[in-house]
């Protein structure tokens, strides 16, 4: 018997599931995710699973972990300070592609250096500025190089590595090593967001290691990739960003497995996003232009999500303006009233009566703040530090926390570096107002919400009656939404017949009185024509209403909520290399590879030796990380331009994937 472990560390839970001989769930389980330090949260999950199931940890044959965290960081703007060295692009360069954002003022240098479209070098490498560069910029946590066509030709963005690892000492990502295609910006924006993430990532994966090891399971640990495949520990420590929608990806295999369905949307509600994808003919569509995530779009194969930042634990908004007022969700994750009542009650309850004695509403009721113990504070401003201070280690409401207008900003940026955590109205709060959840402290949730309640809207009415009006509003909004976020799957996948946006189509007036089932002199039907796949702890709470809203067959199969984790264990072990040949001039071929190019005089023995040295390295590394009965696929993109009657070889792509299921560790 093979006893495989699936863990899947969550915005708001971590699930572990025990899967046995890859064919039955045997347990499940969840605790609350430990976002200061989320081994605790894994081993947590881990032990409640083993007891369940009634199995010794040395019974366990593989171990594999799915994580919205590189997601989750990315969407809420949090990770570690870095350094872009751009080689042989111009300052105008750093506009293109969201680079700018994604640096988010961190420091970038761009320096003389890069090579031709040939693969030639067009300028020296200016390694005396990235020297002076270095001395001045201790602070980086993690440096990402991109140099001009180095697809073509690496050799300046390995120079630039190998200076910052001996002055600096801190890590490198290279751009070349995460994506084989050409587009140097949206390149460096990839390797940005991957040095971002490393220190975070590796944190993670070498806690749960020791985790794992503390209860005693010695099984080799997976990590499940954003396009659903899995791979080695260590390969996720090199290339973190990898490892971006691998909670959604883990989702839509789980789905898979879990319902046998070949056409369908899944929809995967959590505690900071929702993940919608699609599967056709039994398979997760890939995303053809790189995942997308966070407002970035990277260079990351990964399935064709849409991520959205709407889950169970997004900050309920309250809109005052016009005479009916309303709520809406999102994107930022908040804590839940009733998560921080339970873990503070004292203080939280006494400030919410206080609170609701008051003849007025505040502009911070509800809110509280607490520091994320164990995150690393350095870099920050005379402001921020002065917060950190004031806050100490307690849970404090803003009210007594703020003492200036100036100090909401730097409480933003330590949320957003995920030093600090705020609290506020969720969906989880308003689903305890309605007894739809009970796992906290429900009479905070109803303080809570009888606050908001009071809020004044246009007509100067109260924006509802009683704290269950307005938890029933929240749970509309939120069912409002993800209505909107589905519709809006659909239509992007729609290819022809419609000429505005997916996001507009969505909500076209006539889509919406479709929906409504619109009878008038017109009769007007709309519907969702696919299944819906529904994922998530709270998916049986709230989207059997979706499927109403939608008018669509909602599919909310056992193990729903711990989806994610089945998946982190019913994949495959898949590494892909791809490279290229060009042809600089007539009857010349130009393999590029790590060292260099290498020309041939014939097409077919550039091919041959670029299919070669890939397969090489993708069935070598997928060996390394731990696959048994490897199965290799080549696909040859061959691009050829018809010059007076004859095709004329122009350019070629080859991509080898190598796969196969992990081996079982045995006791």
């Amino acid at each position: 018997m093979a006893l495989a472990l699936g863990v899947d560390t969550g915005g708001t839970y971590t699930d572990a599931v025990l899967i046995r001989d890859e064919k039955e769930v045997i347990a499940s389980a969840k605790s609350l995710t430990t976002r200061a330090d989320l081994a605790i949260g894994v081993g947590q999950a881990i032990s409640a699973v083993l007891d369940q199931a009634q199995v010794s940890p040395e019974q366990i044959s593989m171990a594999s972990l799915s994580t919205t965290l590189a997601t989750n960081a990315l969407v809420e703007g949090q990770g570690g300070r870095v350094a872009l060295i751009y080689i042989g692009f111009k300052e105008a360069d750093l506009e293109k592609h969201g680079l700018r954002d994604a640096l988010k003022g961190d420091p970038a240098l761009v320096i003389g250096g890069g090579h031709s479209h040939a693969g030639g070098e067009a300028a020296p490498l200016d390694v005396d500025a990235l020297e002076a560069f270095l001395a001045s910029h201790e602070d980086v946590s993690g440096f990402a190089v991109a140099a001009q066509f180095a697809t073509r030709n690496p050799a300046h963005e390995l120079q630039a590595a190998r200076v910052i690892a001996e002055k600096a000492g801190a890590p490198v990502t290279c751009s070349h090593q995460l994506s084989a295609k050409l587009n140097g910006p949206k390149r460096a924006v990839t390797a940005v967001l991957n040095a971002r993430l490393i220190g975070m990532i590796d944190r993670l994966i070498g806690r749960a290691q020791d985790r794992l090891m503390d209860l005693g399971i010695t099984a080799p640990m997976m990590v499940v990739r954003g396009d659903g495949a899995l791979m080695s520990a260590e390969q996720a420590r090199e290339r973190p960003i990898e490892t971006i929608l691998s909670g959604p990806a883990a989702s839509i295999v789980g789905a898979s497995w879990l319902t046998g369905v070949q056409n369908a949307l899944v929809s995967d509600i959590g505690g900071t996003t929702t993940d919608v994808a699609l599967i056709r003919d039994g398979k997760p569509a890939i995303d053809p232009a790189g995942a997308q995530v966070g407002g970035f779009r990277t260079m990351v194969e990964a399935v064709a999500m849409r991520t959205h930042g709407l889950g169970g634990d997004s900050q309920v908004h309250v809109v005052t303006e016009g005479l009916g007022g309303g709520v809406f969700l999102g994107p930022r994750r908040v804590l839940p009233i009733s998560l921080i009542a339970s873990e503070a009650p004292e203080i939280v309850h006494a400030v919410l009566d206080t609170q609701l004695r008051a003849t007025t509403v505040g502009e911070h009721d509800t809110r509280f703040a607490r520091r994320v113990p164990g995150i690393n504070a350095d870099g920050l401003g005379a402001r921020e530090e002065s917060l950190l201070e004031r806050l100490g280690e307690n849970v404090m409401p803003l009210s007594d926390l703020l003492r200036t207008r100036m100090e909401n900003g730097a409480l933003s940026r330590l949320v957003d570096r995920g030093v600090v955590q705020v609290s506020g109205v969720t969906p989880s709060d308003a689903s305890h107002v309605l007894g739809r959840l009970d796992a906290w402290d429900a009479d905070a949730a109803h303080k809570a919400l009888e606050l908001v309640a009071r809020k004044r809207v246009g007509t100067g009415d109260r924006l509802a009656a009683t704290p269950e009006q307005l938890a029933q509003m929240i749970v509309d909004q939120l069912t409002e939404q993800t209505s909107l976020t589905l519709l809006e799957t659909a239509f992007a996948e729609e290819t022809e017949g419609f000429r505005l946006l997916p996001f507009d189509l969505a909500r076209h007036v006539l889509m919406q009185k479709g929906l409504a089932r619109h009878r008038g002199l017109l009769a007007l039907d709309a519907s969702l024509n696919v299944d819906v796949v529904g994922l998530g702890a709270s998916a049986p709470s709230y989207y059997p209403a979706v499927g109403d809203r939608l008018h669509c067959t909602m599919i909310l199969p056992q193990h729903a909520g711990v989806a994610n984790a089945i998946g982190a264990v019913v994949g495959r072990l898949t590494l892909r290399r791809s490279g290229t040949v060009t042809s600089p001039s007539e009857g010349r071929y130009r393999v590029h590879l790590e060292e260099g190019p290498q020309d041939f005089t014939e097409s077919d023995k550039a091919l041959a030796l670029l299919e070669t040295v890939l397969r090489d390295q993708a069935e070598g590394a997928v060996r390394q990380a731990g696959a048994a009965d490897i199965r290799v696929v080549v696909d040859r993109d061959i691009r050829t331009a018809r010059i007076e009657a004859q095709d004329v070889f122009v350019e070629a792509m080859i991509t080898v994937e190598a796969s196969g299921r992990p081996r079982m560790a045995s006791g």
